[in-house]
């Protein structure tokens, strides 16, 4: 893929029952990447090697078509560019707010502090009241704490936006927050780009440009979501054709009343003289039936 913020070639990861193994993996510069699986799937292990926080690693990965993984410890603009948000213990308990600011001016040279305020209390960081920069990070709930934490990042002068689980904690209403944050970060400079995990496809779904899907440490389906709509087509039918529509579909709920699920475009002609109805899949039943083909659990 040309154009690409990040390449793998060779990745490998191993634990005790578990395989992290890409050969290969491109996420395009300028979008907003979601990488999807079941839990356990690898998607944090892969994050975390991304955001220089894992080093125990094999294979490579090239940075803005320009720097490899050697040179990110060894170059602090490197990491000047990236910013983080992590899930468990990104920000230590017992930081206040105002720690978490001087510490960001501290490590951060491209770190705004006055954005940081107004992102507080545009997020509600505070609650109703005013600034409280002895607010200890232990003090807030787990939405809030994100909420700090895309503060935090956001304040920051970056290229690249790496996110695990950003969505998780937040409510209905903060996550279409949330996909406005991304949108403003893109838009803001065209050589912008943000890779985020997320459970929640549907929520994501109107600021997600490009899908990786994994499963079980390897990446089973990846692409611009406009053409995964082409590639998967959603299709509904009725019970008698159910057992020849099993055949054919690439994933298939089926019941007393029908059935429904997800059939690859190129295998469409197959199910002609069937009494069924296409329509265009989303994100999420597309990554659904992707996973179900693929997964462990039977």
């Amino acid at each position: 893929m040309e154009n690409s913020v990040i390449k793998v070639k060779n990745l490998q990861k191993s634990y005790k029952n578990f395989e992290l193994s890409i050969p290969e993996l491109s996420i395009p510069k300028g979008f907003a990447t979601a990488l999807i699986g079941e839990n356990g799937a690898g998607k944090t292990t892969l994050l975390n090697i991304l955001s220089g926080i894992r080093l125990d690693y094999k294979g490579e990965v090239e940075y803005f078509e320009k720097y490899t993984s050697d040179e990110v410890e060894k170059k602090p603009e490197i990491k000047e560019r990236i910013g983080y948000t992590g899930t468990d213990n990104y920000y230590l308990p017992t930081w206040t707010v105002k720690q978490v600011n001087d510490l960001s001016k501290l490590l951060f040279e491209k770190y705004d502090e006055e954005k940081f305020m107004n992102y507080c209390r545009d997020l509600a960081v505070f609650g109703e009241g005013s600034v409280d920069g002895n607010k200890k990070v232990n003090e807030l709930s787990d939405g809030t704490k994100t909420k700090l934490m895309l503060s935090g990042v956001l304040s920051r002068d970056t290229d690249l936006l790496i996110m695990d689980e950003p969505a998780s904690p937040l409510d209905p209403l903060m996550r279409d927050k949330l996909c406005e944050l991304i949108r403003e970060y893109l838009s803001a400079d065209e050589g912008r780009s943000v890779f985020f995990s997320t459970h929640n496809i549907s929520d994501m779904e109107g600021v997600t440009d490009y899908a990786i899907i994994m499963e079980h440490g390897r990446i089973v389906e990846q692409g611009f979501v406009e053409d995964l709509k082409e590639k998967y087509i959603a299709v509904k039918g009725e019970p008698g054709d159910i057992e020849a529509a099993k055949k054919i579909l690439y994933s298939m709920t089926a019941s007393n009343y029908g059935f429904e699920g997800i059939c690859l475009a190129e295998d469409l002609d197959k199910l002609a003289g069937m009494d069924v109805v296409t329509e265009t899949a989303g994100l999420f039943k597309i990554s659904v039936a992707v996973m179900k083909h693929n997964s462990l659990i039977r």
